[in-house]
């Protein structure tokens, strides 16, 4: 039986993002471990029968000598477990997997940069350091003969293949992680107030102090609507918000913060536009696919990841990053027509349909695995 060993920085990103594919290589034969930090959601993973080993590390971490401990930690792993393929997701375990996996002699590796996030987006002093460092460590590493790239949109592909990053016969393009279609299905517009809902990690990066500055000019021109900040802050980030400053805003009236919703499917039945202004290089949020499933209009920026769930002016509207006047109008052109709102939702629920279903994705990841198996 061939072994899958994924490495992926937090458990509860392998569950919503990553579950499904695993249950599928599962089903396929594989024999299925991932290394991850432990937290509250590796007694989901053991339960549908996945080994989990710990992965002690720090996604901020600067420190050398503590990112040269990691990718020891990972090594010695690699070397007991001899897995047949790697599995790596998002940069850092790009980065500490694939120096592993190289001086363990695993045969065949996948990279999987699920955007490309806070270093190539931010403009924050952290981020611009590590932008030259981590660009030549990617040019390096993603090159072996034997591993493949999967990017999550066009851009990210074509970027990274054009400036040699990236061989353009390793690279593969998987959109997202897939939709449960029967979990996430159509549901009617509530008949009350409208709510628009960001749906997000409360981070700076994610627009959410944009979308706050555009509820507050909605509401003072009289628009009728609610909006709703839903998901936690993230501490782990740099670019995490204050809980002091999430709550103020929903004490001016300005927004509701739920806070971490785990029922996603009715969350999204309850709004009637779901927004992300998003100002960094996503993948391809998994959250706008849910709500293209759930049969929502989507109000997004027009930056990498994002933009792929949107045909404009068909099943919703895109506007420029850092532009909390253009959102503000694009939200109220929504919220000022029933009608549209109704006809772009039904659009979203075809795209979700014909682009993004679980079955789909698995399927191309399991011919990735595939590509490896025939060589």
């Amino acid at each position: 039986m061939p072994k899958l060993l994924y490495l992926i920085s937090e458990d509860w990103f392998f569950c919503s993002h990553f579950m499904a594919r695993a249950l599928a290589a599962k089903e396929a034969g594989f024999d299925v471990v991932v290394l991850t930090r432990v937290g509250t959601h590796a007694h989901t993973i053991r339960e549908r029968g996945i080994r989990v080993i710990a992965w002690p590390h720090d996604r901020k971490s600067l420190n050398p000598l503590h990112e040269l401990k990691s990718i020891a930690n990972v090594l010695r792993i690699y070397r007991q477990e001899r897995p047949d393929i790697v599995h790596h997701i998002a940069i850092k375990p790009i980065l500490h997997g694939t120096i592993a996996a190289l001086l363990a002699n695993i045969r065949h590796i996948v990279n999987a940069p699920v955007g490309m996030g806070y270093i190539f987006s931010s403009s924050d002093w952290r981020a611009r350091l590590l932008r030259g460092p981590v660009s030549l460590a990617l040019r390096l590493l993603l090159n072996p003969r034997r591993s493949l790239v999967i990017f999550e949109n066009p851009d990210d592909l074509r970027h990274l293949t054009t400036n040699g990053t990236v061989h353009a016969q390793a690279a593969r393009l998987i959109r997202g992680a897939g939709i449960d279609l029967s979990v996430f299905a159509a549901t009617p517009e509530p008949d009350q107030v409208p709510a628009v809902v960001l749906p997000a990690r409360m981070l700076w990066d994610k627009g959410v102090g944009d979308f706050v500055t555009a509820a507050q000019h909605l509401k003072a021109q009289g628009v009728q609507a609610r909006f709703l900040l839903a998901g936690a802050s993230d501490s782990s980030s740099f670019a995490a918000i204050p809980e002091d400053t999430l709550h103020a805003w929903a004490q001016s009236g300005a927004v509701d913060y739920l806070g971490f919703c785990s029922d996603m499917p009715a969350l999204l039945a309850r709004s009637a536009i779901v927004c992300l202004p998003s100002t960094y290089r996503e993948g391809l949020p998994k959250v706008l696919l849910e709500a293209l499933a759930t049969g929502r209009p989507v109000v997004t920026t027009d930056v990498e990841g994002c933009r792929e769930t949107v045909l404009p002016d068909v099943n919703g509207l895109l506007v420029p990053p850092r532009n909390p006047g253009r959102l503000a109008d694009a939200l109220q052109k929504l919220l000022n027509n029933r009608p549209l709102r109704l006809a772009m939702g039904k659009a979203s629920r075809t795209l979700a349909e014909t682009e993004f279903s679980q079955e789909k994705i698995n399927a191309e990841t399991l011919k990735v695995y595939a590509d490896f198996q025939d060589h």
